[in-house]
């Protein structure tokens, strides 16, 4: 595949790579673990889905209607910072919970869209969701995926962006409703996109993540961040379209930012699930050894929040504890 020119909002230019597409009737289960899975390869697989499918704010008004979730209120003045600068980033980042139809109603109203304030990674398990997720298992089943954990829900409007990560197990991202902008690098960049330290967990505990860049691809600081410049010579971009399923194994970075839809509906929904890494790749794929030994030196952290909010008696606080582990 010959790589395209692009260009970064800095003006510097650099190769472009697009990510493969396959049509799910063109592919069986052992053909896509030999050909994407087993080697770790990124994949769009369109027709894994029912057809009709698709989550709108209505279609998720009606089944969760006052079913409380949790949202974080990012802010856009977060993305014109330093990141070295941040106190938390993902799922380390304070969530609060609310019934659906007030998120509902901060989409319709613009406040979501004014303040960046985005439904986070919550589980269908135990919702009324659960009842409705026959096509989202086909996913697995076509494909032959374990499953290592629930399907988790992601919504909010366009223009958000979920900062490059990694993630230690192989993942699908499911598009529900809208379209995401994807970038992908490799995981033998790692060190070219600069990774905080796994050693950060030990002065912030979860609320920071080992597995997160310092760099925005899109505005790169090369004074700051020089190897960043070989990074982006192995990049990946795409729009990942309502319907279709990219798979994004495990160590793979990943940018990924809601665009919305063509009729001009700004609110965007995707599901995602993680599974099990092939031993073959997982065994010596540093990038997922990095990740745990984080966690290790969260420990200390963790059980500091613990014992506070046993002592406090705040179930609120320990709930939240338990759901960024």
């Amino acid at each position: 595949m010959q790589p395209e020119l692009g260009v970064t909002q800095s003006g510097l230019n650099y190769s472009v790579h697009s990510i493969s597409r396959v049509l799910a009737s063109a592919l069986t289960a052992s053909e896509f673990f030999e050909q994407y899975q087993k080697p770790g390869v990124p994949v769009i697989v369109a027709g894994l889905l029912d057809a009709e499918l698709d989550w709108s704010l209505d279609y998720l008004r009606e089944k969760l209607n006052t079913f409380v979730l949790p949202i974080r209120r990012y802010g856009w003045k977060r993305y014109e910072q330093d990141k070295r600068t941040w106190q938390s980033i993902g799922s380390g980042t304070e969530a609060q919970r609310v019934p659906f139809i007030q998120y509902a109603e901060m989409l319709e109203s613009g406040e979501a869209q004014e303040q960046d304030i985005y439904l986070v990674k919550r589980s269908l398990k135990n919702t009324p969701l659960e009842q409705n997720l026959a096509s989202l298992q086909q996913v697995g089943e076509k494909l032959g995926l374990a499953p290592m954990s629930d399907f988790n829900l992601w919504l909010g409007t366009s223009g958000h962006i979920t900062c490059l990560h990694y993630d230690p197990m192989d993942g699908t991202l499911i598009q529900l409703h809208g379209a995401k902008k994807v970038v992908l690098f490799p995981p033998s960049q790692l060190y070219n996109l600069y990774p905080f330290s796994f050693w950060v967990h030990l002065r912030h505990g979860l609320k920071m993540r080992a597995s997160y860049s310092q760099v925005y691809p899109e505005r790169p600081d090369f004074e700051a961040f020089p190897r960043l410049r070989q990074a982006l010579q192995h990049r990946y971009d795409d729009v990942l379209r309502q319907g279709e399923v990219l798979f994004i194994p495990a160590g793979w970075w990943h940018e990924l930012t809601t665009v919305g839809n063509e009729a001009g509906d700004v609110m965007v929904c995707s599901v995602n699930r993680f599974w099990q890494v092939p031993a073959v790749r997982s065994l010596r794929l540093w990038s997922k050894w990095r990740v745990h030994l984080g966690s290790v030196c969260a420990i200390p952290h963790i059980l500091g929040d613990v014992i506070r909010a046993i002592a406090s008696g705040n179930a609120q606080a320990l709930s939240q504890i338990w759901q960024k582990i």
